[in-house]
């Protein structure tokens, strides 16, 4: 689809958790875990690294709305009491402790939200560690849709999840090179009206851009928003996220941060 050979049909997302956590464990997860989970486990299925060794960043411009809007219906009853469940899956870092629990993950874990610059947050984060630290490093964003009300204050149409494992080494497969601006500049829109109204929907669709450019394998500059412009009347500025992407096959470039899916 992102490369253009055929077109992207609508269709519900269908998250179904991996066989990596205890039976325990399996049943407190909830929709947000899930889908995190899910996209979690493809990336590192793909890669030649060992996943119990990676640092993981997690990023979601909102966590958990499921379990948000369950809390707030326990403390408006007379009773108040809190379902432990429910108060274990609140913390913004839930999905990153259930992840360390399957992979043994002992590894540095940071848990994110930048609202829908939330994907482009994790992004720089996971970048500098990987540059710091030489190692390869997790990135795994995520969001799940508010039930009512919240919903209507905050309208996420389904659940998205998306996840690249990114190491400063040399690999066979896409390389980026990043910069950071703070200017005027549009983030980067794709063609298909269909998904561009995907990408404006879902904080973490605003990395399907820079999904498109890894998949065509073109040189091309993608911009990717990370925080909105001031209030009207003062100049318009945003801090720009832009990462070039190398033709296929030119993943040696310097000061780059291959990334292995």
């Amino acid at each position: 689809v992102l490369r253009g050979d055929k077109p992207w049909q609508h269709a519900a997302t269908i998250c179904t958790l991996p066989p990596i956590l205890p039976p325990a464990e399996r049943r407190r997860t909830s929709l947000a875990v899930r889908i995190a989970l899910a996209a979690a486990y493809q990336a590192v299925g793909d890669c030649s690294f060992d996943a119990a060794q990676m640092a993981s960043v997690f990023t979601s411009s909102g966590g958990d709305g499921v379990t948000c809007h369950l809390i707030c219906e326990a403390l408006a009853q007379a009773d108040r009491r809190i379902s432990p469940t429910h108060f274990h899956n609140s913390v913004h870092n839930a999905p990153s402790g259930y992840w360390g629990i399957a992979m043994r993950a002992a590894a540095a874990s940071t848990s994110l939200c930048s609202h829908d610059g939330s994907f482009a947050a994790g992004l720089i984060e996971a970048l500098m560690q990987a540059q710091a630290t030489g190692e390869p490093v997790l990135l795994v964003a995520y969001d799940a849709p508010y039930p009512e009300p919240l919903q209507a204050c905050r309208p996420i149409p389904d659940a998205c999840g998306l996840a690249l494992v990114l190491s400063p080494r040399p690999t066979p497969h896409a390389a980026l090179r990043m910069s950071l601006a703070i200017g005027a500049a549009e983030p980067t829109r794709l063609d298909d009206p269909a998904l561009e109204a995907l990408r404006l929907a879902i904080p973490t669709a605003r990395a399907l851009p820079l999904m498109q450019a890894i998949a065509r394998q073109q040189p091309t500059t993608v911009v990717i928003e990370h925080l909105e412009p001031p209030a009207d009347g003062l100049p318009p500025s945003r801090l720009i996220l832009a990462l070039d992407v190398p033709a296929a096959g030119d993943a040696r470039v310097p000061g780059t941060t291959p990334a292995s899916r």
